[in-house]
């Protein structure tokens, strides 16, 4: 197989935000990039795709200006028989058309594959509902994040559907398109890529976070070994590298993990949630399963981890809301230690019982949760803490998660410069060092490499080992799984009352 190479360096007046002198990308194959958020991966796609804005950033690609490279015949190619999937897909629907419209807008009029893509990654909904979505200005809020990652992406397959094996230059860039989906559909979409890539000549970059692709590539698609490679962007020494990452790196990991969690032991309960809740019109029900056939209480165990799982926009972030105190419910019913609390329950009990001090909440996104123009060090202030949180404190809490140990002049840095997977670090440690009865975590590998990843279970660990209780929103279910037991596993639904 023969190998697209490219040297790319990417600055913004003075600042130096890409440099990278070996980026492979083999070609008729998948090559699966990982890395923390902020590091260097979307940038380093868009100049490939020949995508940057040379009036807002310099940039050189292979040696070349940026503008010399965007009149090359990569490029042409590329826009010509390739796609791009950006990560955030509100920067490439146009909210002034409805989404049936742009489907079918370009070099996407002429293919007629977009009902069965649809169907398949609608799988689970009827052809009204899908239809109805077809007709949806995609501005914010409608559709949901994992709708409008999913229209893209069904944009993208469509496009596929119109090549046929010799046309040249079909790169298919696809940046974190499934950070909203769960599982089932996040394997429906995979199993459309592979499909396009045995049936036709494309060359694929996917961009996640999500390790657990690893197992699906290695157990479903092992026919296809020789045309999957996985990478990871990282930084080594103060420069950006590219390594292979080795699949056995993750998969021995799980497997250690599934090990420990099922030799859980069980324990009483410390927070019991009723199963039906009432907010923003909508009902929310807790169950056992999937269906929701069974509503049963969520139970908090002393050390032990607990898990919510739902199809994003059901409500989990809303349900933790609820659980600290920072939404007002319509109906709601919360037992923590020998304290009931309701939708008339008053902010101050919430206040002298929950908020850092019985539990504490990692937000979903570190820039919501962070004051961005503030310091390091005052991350950390205005904790209700145990002592004093002076700088000695703060460097030792951050060496839990950070791996090169931080010095006194990142004290002092601030918070808007640092990078997606820091900020995430930061927003994680910033909840970890109140050490609560409960921490419920939204999110919490959001951004983070595998060796990040690693050191944020490996905290989780050390609390369910001391008596400590974790709670889980995730969509990194394969890794969850192992941590939780079944018996600690709950499912979310949602139904519109309003």
């Amino acid at each position: 197989m023969s190998e697209l190479q490219y040297n790319i360096r990417v600055t913004s007046g003075k600042r130096e935000l890409v440099a990278i002198d070996d980026f492979r990308l083999t070609a008729s194959a998948i090559t699966i990039l990982f890395g923390e958020s902020g590091i260097g991966k979307s940038l380093s796609a868009l100049a490939i795709a020949g995508l940057i804005d040379p009036d807002q950033l310099d940039a050189r690609v292979n040696g070349m200006p940026y503008d010399e490279y965007l009149r090359g015949r990569d490029v042409a190619a590329i826009r010509n028989n390739g796609f791009f999937v950006f990560q955030e897909p509100s920067s490439h629907l146009n909210p002034m058309l409805t989404l049936r419209t742009q489907i079918d807008e370009g070099s996407l009029a002429g293919a007629s594959a977009d009902r069965e893509i649809l169907r398949r990654l609608w799988q689970g909904s009827t052809e009204a509902d899908v239809e109805k979505i077809l007709d949806v200005y995609p501005k914010p809020y409608r559709p949901s994040g994992g709708e409008k990652q999913r229209m893209l992406a069904a944009m993208a397959f469509k496009k596929m559907s119109t090549l046929t094996p010799s046309v040249p230059g079909a790169l298919y860039i696809f940046d974190e398109p499934t950070g909203n989906l769960d599982n089932k559909l996040r394997d429906e979409f995979l199993d459309l890529l592979v499909e396009n890539v045995r049936a036709r000549n494309i060359t694929v970059l996917l961009i996640t976070h999500d390790y657990s692709m690893v197992s699906r590539f290695t157990n479903v698609y092992a026919g296809l070994a020789k045309r999957i490679f996985y990478k990871e962007l990282l930084v080594d020494r103060g420069r950006l590298k590219v390594r292979d990452f080795k699949p056995e790196e993750y998969l021995s990991w799980l497997d250690v993990r599934r090990r420990r969690s099922s030799n859980e032991t069980k324990q009483g309960a410390i927070l019991k949630l009723e199963p039906h809740l009432s907010v923003f019109g909508r009902t929310l029900t807790i169950s056992r399963d999937r269906e929701g056939r069974n509503p049963t209480p969520l139970f908090i165990r002393k050390g032990a981890m607990s898990y919510l799982k739902a199809p994003s926009g059901t409500g989990k972030t809303t349900i933790v809301k609820l659980m600290m105190g920072l939404l007002q419910p319509q109906g709601m019913t919360m037992q923590l230690g020998s304290v009931v609390f309701t939708e008339r329950t008053p902010r101050a009990l919430w206040a002298k019982h929950v908020w850092g001090r019985q539990m504490t909440l990692v937000f979903q996104h570190a820039d919501e949760a962070l004051n961005q123009n503030a310091r390091v060090e005052e991350v950390f202030g205005g904790l209700p803490l145990t002592g004093t949180m002076n700088n000695a404190r703060i460097l030792e809490t951050l060496s839990q998660l950070f791996d090169e140990k931080p010095d006194r002049e990142f004290l002092r840095k601030p918070v808007k410069y640092l990078s997606g997977g820091q900020k995430q670090r930061l927003n994680l440690l910033r909840s970890m060092v109140l050490d609560t009865d409960i921490l419920i975590l939204d999110e919490p590998l959001n951004g983070l490499d595998f060796a990040s990843s690693v050191k944020v279970i490996d905290n989780l660990e050390d609390k369910l080992s001391s008596g400590r209780s974790v709670m889980v929103i995730s969509h990194n279910e394969e890794i969850f799984d192992a941590l939780t037991s079944p018996e600690n596993t709950y499912y979310l639904q949602a139904v519109d009352t309003a």
